[in-house]
Formats: structure tokens, sequence, C-alpha cells
């Protein structure tokens, strides 16, 4: 919205049509012919109130439909003959909103009332009694009214179309410009990266064959390439973790399972309680939790089996990994960033995570992620 030196505040119009629609009708009523005495000021009272209802046409529609029809026929009933703007007004506004089957039922059901109170209330013949209350509601006005609401809206109805067809284009431009980052760092980088590793993991690996000392040096490097290439596979996970593929959650866990077992990893999975929907961000972090302590286990643990569980509660879904591998109490593994990445996520839903050495040996990953309230 333009917040220039001419703008009008959002709460004027309303009220601005109001006042001009109900000075308008007044001034038309009094113009006319009319009665005097008390018909008259109650008369002159429903023309106003008819016209400063509007001030409402845009929160409560219908009701302001309601409100003007009926000040319509009371104006009628009085003696006043004026064209009731206020209810043409407010049928425009009722259409934009889109009530145009109530609008069209509360009209026609109006036009009839008007005649009827027309012939109770005037005192002269029929042929002027139905002329007044076509002048008090002419037909080509209220048509016109309903056709402007309807274009109106249809306009408004293909500005948010549009709207939502430009955010729509500019999000897959993202994911796409997404996805072609990740294959230019997929192309620039690993390839070197893993020259490196597999170069310095030779050269180590040669020097010990031969009793040689390997140098400080070549273990650092070996370490930083095995580091960049996790790092890498991270953030290239990252880019191309969009809305347009199905992200992995529960239900993919057995499949996950399985497939380190195929590894020869004994895997075993266990599920208690009775599965229930749960929301997706918990779905996600638990399937990502299997994911990594399996993987963890796989590449440092020297474990032969593992152990996944996934207990569904009431309130929370519980998670936990064990395995038998080399970890103890006195000499538990150094903390990496795959078990950061699982804190961060189980942190982020407002849960905890444990992860420790288990008594008889090997490690333990348990994560209890609430249920109520995530999104």
């Amino acid at each position: 919205m333009d917040k220039g030196r001419f703008a009008v505040p959002a709460g004027v119009t309303p009220w601005a049509t109001a006042l001009g629609v109900a000075a308008l009708m007044l001034g038309t009523g009094l113009s006319g012919p009319h009665p005097s005495g008390g018909l008259g000021v109650l008369g002159s009272v429903l023309l106003v109130a008819g016209g400063l209802a509007l001030a409402a046409y845009r929160r409560a529609p219908l009701g302001v439909l309601a409100v003007t029809g009926v000040c319509a026929v009371g104006c009628l009933a009085a003696g006043f003959d004026a064209l009731a703007v206020s209810y043409l007004v407010a049928v425009y506004g009722a259409v934009r909103a889109g009530h145009r089957k109530i609008t069209l039922v509360v009209s026609v059901a109006l036009v009839a009332v008007l005649h009827l109170t027309a012939l109770v209330f005037h005192k002269g013949g029929v042929g002027e009694a139905l002329a007044q209350a076509r002048h008090t509601l002419e037909l080509a006005w209220l048509i016109a009214a309903f056709a402007a609401g309807e274009a109106v809206r249809q306009a408004e109805r293909r500005a948010d179309e549009a709207e939502r067809t430009r955010e729509e284009t500019a999000r897959r431009r993202a994911d796409e410009e997404r996805l072609r980052i990740a294959r230019e760092l997929h192309d620039s980088l690993t390839h070197q990266i893993s020259v490196v590793k597999v170069q310095s993991e030779v050269a180590v690996h040669v020097a010990r064959r031969r009793g040689e000392p390997v140098p400080e040096a070549l273990l650092a490097i070996q370490e930083a390439g095995r580091e960049a290439s996790r790092e890498l596979r991270a953030t290239l996970e990252a880019l191309r973790d969009d809305d347009t593929a199905p992200p992995h959650g529960l239900d993919h866990i057995p499949g996950l399972v399985e497939r380190f077992r195929g590894t020869g990893l004994e895997t075993t999975l266990t599920i208690t309680g009775q599965p229930h929907p749960v929301p997706a961000a918990v779905s996600r972090t638990a399937y990502r939790i299997v994911q990594e302590s399996l993987t963890n286990v796989a590449r440092h643990a020297a474990a032969t089996s593992a152990s996944v569980l996934v207990g569904y509660r009431p309130d929370a879904l519980a998670v936990r990994v064990d395995d038998d591998g080399k970890a103890t109490v006195q000499s538990p593994p150094t903390p990496g960033h795959g078990l950061l990445g699982m804190r961060e996520r189980v942190a982020a839903l407002g849960g905890r995570l444990c992860t420790e050495p288990r008594q008889t040996g090997g490690f333990t990953v348990q994560a209890e992620l609430p249920t109520n309230g995530a999104s």
C-alpha cells in the first residue's frame, strides 16, 4: 500500500462512504415529498441510520445488508420518496465479499416487501404506490450494484491468483538455483576432496606397512579430508532438501534399517506403543536421529550389532539406538558434528537428547520428542 503523502488510512474510507451516503439520502429525502411531524423525524432518522450503517460493510456485509433493507422499508412506510442508495452500496459490498446467493435472495424479497409496503401505506392509487416502490429501489440500479460488486470480486480474485503465481514462480526459481549450486559444488569439490582423502590414506597405509613413522601433518591431512567429505555431504543434503521431494520420516526407518543390515551390521528395529500420526517435524527428526546414529555406528564404533527402538506415547515419541561397539564409560567417543546436529534438532522441538556410553559397553542415543504443539 502506498504510504506516501496522499495515502488514506484503511479505516477512513468506510466512514467517509457512510457519512457521504447518509448526507446524500437525507438531502434527497427532505428535498422531495416527505411527511411532517413524527413520521418526518422517524423517516429522517432511518435515512441517516441506513447511511451510517455502511461504516461496517467490510466487517459485516450481510448485517449491513439487512439493516439498510429495513431502513429502506421504514422510509417508504413513513412516506419518504428517495432512492435507497445505502442498500445499493450494501449490495455492492456483500457481493464483493462473495455473498452472491444470499444477496440475490434478500434483494428479491426486499423488492416484494417494498411493493407490499407501498400498497399498505400509500394513500393514492395502486399505480402510484407501485411506482413509489420502484422509485425506492430501481431494478436497474440494483442490477448495476450487483454487477459492480461481482466485477470487483473477480478482479481481486485474479489479483490474488497472480500474486500466488508470482510467489510460486519465485519459490521454484529459488529451488532450481539451490539445486544448481548443489550440482556445481558436487562437480567442483567432491572429486578433489576425494582425491586428497584417498591419497592421504594410501600414504598413511604405506608408511605404516613399511614400519615408518607417520608424519603428524599427513595424519592431519587425512582427518581433514574425512571431515571435509562429511561437511560437503551435509551441505549438499541441505541444498537438495527442498519441498518438491517428500521428506524422510518414520515410514522410512524400516528401509533405513534394512540398508544398514545389508552392509553387514546386524540391525534390529522394535516399535512399541500404538502407532499414531505425529507432526511432520517430529517424524523427520526421528528419521535423522536414527540415520545419524547408525551411520556413526557403521563408521566409528567397530560394532557388530545395533538396535533401534521407536516408542509411541500419547504425548511424545521416544527414539533409542544402541550398539555393542568399543565405546566405554572410561573412554567415551569425542562428540562430532552429527551429535551436535541431533541435539539442535531435538532442542528446536523442545525435546530431550541423551548420548552416552553404555555400562555394558557400546554407545546409546536416546531422544524424547514431544508431539503436542510441534509443527
